[in-house]
């Protein structure tokens, strides 16, 4: 599974060259395309752009990889869908806002038995999420991440992160509380680690992200009662 996941993703940067090889040949003729490339009626556009010789059969040839690409793309991931149709797993991780089929896939197939991991912490140096020590004659203090993990997990998880926080207010809040000190790349790995660690917990507890939110909810209330 995990082959055809790192297959598509090849797939996916051979189209963005050739996206942006298209969008210089567009450029150097004094048009811009811009996003437009993303739709069949952008590309579409672009073929019946008057181009000199040799740029037209450069331009028909990178739209006709293009289409490839995108064609083989949507199989791996029809395949993908079908093949965890059924996989209670996958399909319990994307009940989480932003895990998408993609990243639960990752997730899954990556952190493989969750059993193997005593705490969040162990899951979270596993991903390569834990932060370096950096130590002074003077003073202590952590650093970058380790990235010992799998850099998949972690590009996965980073993406999904971003879709997490605009549907999960505990996410948003960790983002705007670290990019005000941080900046928004130490936030964006912030908020990846929370949802590594969330999704260790429902994968390890078996339960769905509406079961998971109770928990904290009633966690926060059996706090305040106390």
């Amino acid at each position: 599974m995990l082959q055809q996941l790192r297959y598509r993703q090849r797939l996916v940067k051979m189209r963005t060259m050739v996206v942006n090889m298209l969008l210089f040949t567009a450029s150097s003729r004094g048009h811009s395309f811009r996003t437009q490339l993303q739709s069949k009626r952008g590309q579409a556009r672009l073929g019946q752009l008057p181009l000199p010789e040799p740029l037209a059969q450069q331009r028909d040839e990178l739209l006709s990889l293009l289409a490839q690409l995108d064609q083989k793309i949507t199989t791996i991931e029809r395949w993908l869908e079908q093949q965890t149709a059924e996989d209670v797993t996958v399909q319990r991780l994307r009940t989480h806002p932003g895990i998408g089929l993609l990243t639960s896939i990752c997730v899954r197939y990556t952190l493989e038995d969750v059993g193997r991991f005593a705490t969040t912490r162990k899951v979270s140096a596993f991903a390569g999420f834990d932060p370096m020590e950096d130590r002074s004659d003077e003073r202590r203090r952590m650093g970058a991440i380790s990235k010992q993990g799998s850099r998949w997990l972690r590009f996965y998880l980073v993406e999904a992160g971003q879709v997490a926080m605009r549907k999960d207010a505990d996410l948003a809040r960790v983002y705007q509380r670290i990019s005000r000190r941080g900046g928004h790349a130490k936030a964006k790995v912030a908020v990846a680690r929370r949802l590594l660690v969330r999704a260790f917990i429902m994968l390890r507890d078996e339960i769905d992200y509406a079961e998971f939110l109770r928990r904290g909810v009633a966690a926060r209330s059996s706090r305040g009662s106390a």
